[in-house]
């Protein structure tokens, strides 16, 4: 009785087998169709387990599941052996077509090389036998060349249509009916900005800040583009230059670096030679902008040293130490569209005269040290205690915003260091200290310190501080930093003398940032 069952039941698959291997051969589809409907017919196994499983006895019924779950596992391998295969056969079709495509392109550019290296040969031998040098003839190949490359440029690939977007709507926005007007504040004083960005920052945004941080932040203005916000993680460093860009009705642009930053991609963006358009940045954007209005523009470069800066920003650094504005432009492509906005001529801008750059940075062991070429060519400022929460007095609460002209601000700058002129006596001391730093610890300071001590005291007096504090910080901040490239060990004993001489030169009670800065150096010990 097992026997005949067996043979019954596994005979549709053998029959549906052998009919699908033999119609494969012949090619016959109908064929093939039909063995496989022979295999898979369940209700007939079903049928035929039932008629023989209940008159079997132990062992059989156990011979039975057992055929059962042979030809299950027979059909389960069948199917995937047809899956692999068909895969496989579709990988091989697909890649014949790639290469078929890839030889077809090859043999297109091949010819067209050729055609191009025979017209060129042709013309060579014209103007040859017209008596025209081989050097006029590398000149007119030249010639052709640039026109056709020209040709291209001028907006031939993109049918006339701008290669930077970000920058075409600008100058849609600022030459369309709706274009933003702005009405400018020139009366203010900088000691008045000071006190009331102060008091709106408590007010308005619940942030506390020193008067002379607020200071010192204006009056770097006045020395530089660049501004470096350093200290420990949470005292406010992006929150200030943000307040202010909030104060001033135009939020500041805030740009967050990341480790692999090293050019300077990362600030004006590239040219995408396969698209033909440029991936402009943020930045590139708010420059651009700023060059039609004379608001202050604010740019952060927000944990400026988890990349180093001396590689993404240094045209930057190069650009704006020159002292004509009229040189501070960047070669944004190598040649100029038809198409391009109104301030990229010739694939060059021109950097905005209203902007600032405030890099906050964090000095911890997942950061990069700031050289001294950064540091010299900008004003670091120190934030290292929380803000002190204070009320602001009901007369003083203004909770207006305010807008001021760059230019308006500038002169501010130039009447303060034309009333409150660093005096004589101290650049004098000034000039005694760094022969003195010089004999003691083998370091100058340089004329470019010099220059940004005159532009930056007055300032920072006319915003409410004081001549002593301004030569203080700048101290500080500018030549006792260099200290900490130098051997402490070799300078330790120097220290006390150091301490000594600025209590003798400017009183015991006056530069007490640049004491306290040196104390701190001999307790690194």
């Amino acid at each position: 009785m097992f026997l005949q069952f067996l043979a019954e039941f596994l005979g549709i698959f053998a029959k549906g087998f052998i009919g699908l291997f033999i119609c494969w051969s012949d090619d016959s589809f109908g064929g093939i169709l039909g063995g496989l409907y022979q295999m898979f017919r369940i209700p007939e196994y079903i049928k035929v387990f039932q008629k023989y499983f209940p008159s079997l006895d132990v062992g059989g019924k156990v011979g039975a599941i057992v055929a059962v779950i042979i030809l299950i596992a027979a059909v389960l391998s069948f199917i995937w052996l047809l899956i692999h295969y068909g895969i496989r056969l579709w990988k091989r079709l697909f890649s014949k077509k790639i290469d078929n495509d890839y030889i077809d392109e090859v043999n297109r550019l091949r010819k067209e090389l050729l055609k191009t290296t025979r017209d060129k040969n042709r013309l060579i031998d014209m103007a040859l036998s017209k008596g025209v040098g081989s050097g006029e003839v590398n000149s007119i190949l030249q010639e052709e060349a640039e026109e056709g490359s020209s040709s291209e440029d001028k907006g031939s690939v993109n049918n006339g249509e701008s290669r930077f977007y970000k920058l075409t709507e600008v100058d849609q926005l600022y030459n369309g009916p709706s274009a933003p007007t702005f009405v400018y504040d020139n009366d203010i004083t900088l000691e008045q900005i000071c006190d009331r960005f102060r008091n709106w920052a408590c007010s308005e945004m619940r942030l506390y800040y020193q008067p002379r941080v607020i200071r010192l932040f204006f009056a770097s203005f006045a020395t530089t583009r660049i501004l470096i916000l350093q200290g420990i993680s949470g005292t406010g460093k992006t929150s200030l230059p943000y307040a202010i860009g909030q104060w001033l009705n135009n939020p500041a642009t805030i740009a967050s670096v990341q480790p692999s930053w090293r050019d300077r991609t990362e600030i004006f963006g590239y040219f995408n030679e396969f698209t033909k358009r440029f991936n402009e940045t943020q930045i590139l954007k708010m420059m651009y902008e700023a060059r039609y209005n004379e608001q202050i523009y604010l740019t952060v470069i927000d944990e400026a040293n988890i990349a180093r800066v001396e590689y993404y920003f240094a045209e930057l650094l190069s650009i704006l130490e020159m002292p004509s504005r009229d040189n501070w432009i960047v070669d944004i492509c190598p040649s100029g569209w038809d198409s391009d906005p109104k301030f990229v001529e010739k694939g060059r801008f021109k950097l905005p005269e209203n902007m600032w750059f405030i890099c906050t940075i964090n000095n911890d062991d997942s950061t990069f040290a700031i050289s001294d070429k950064v540091y010299d060519r900008a004003m670091p400022i120190n934030i290292n205690s929380k803000g002190i929460p204070f009320d602001v007095a009901p007369e003083d609460r203004n909770p207006d915003k305010i807008c001021i002209s760059y230019k308006h601000l500038e002169d501010m700058f130039h009447q303060a260091q034309a009333k409150y002129v660093v005096s004589e006596e101290n650049i004098k001391k000034f000039n005694d200290m760094d022969d003195y730093v010089i004999e003691h610890f083998r370091l100058a300071f340089g004329n470019r310190i010099v220059k940004q001590l005159k532009e930056f005291v007055p300032v920072y007096v006319a915003c409410g501080g004081t001549e002593i504090d301004g030569l203080d910080y700048v101290l500080c901040n500018k030549i006792l930093r260099k200290f900490e490239s130098l051997n402490l060990a070799y300078i330790r004993d120097e220290i006390d003398g150091y301490i000594q001489y600025l209590s003798d030169h400017f009183g015991e009670e006056n530069m007490q940032e640049s004491k306290e800065y040196l104390n701190r150096l001999k307790k690194l010990f």
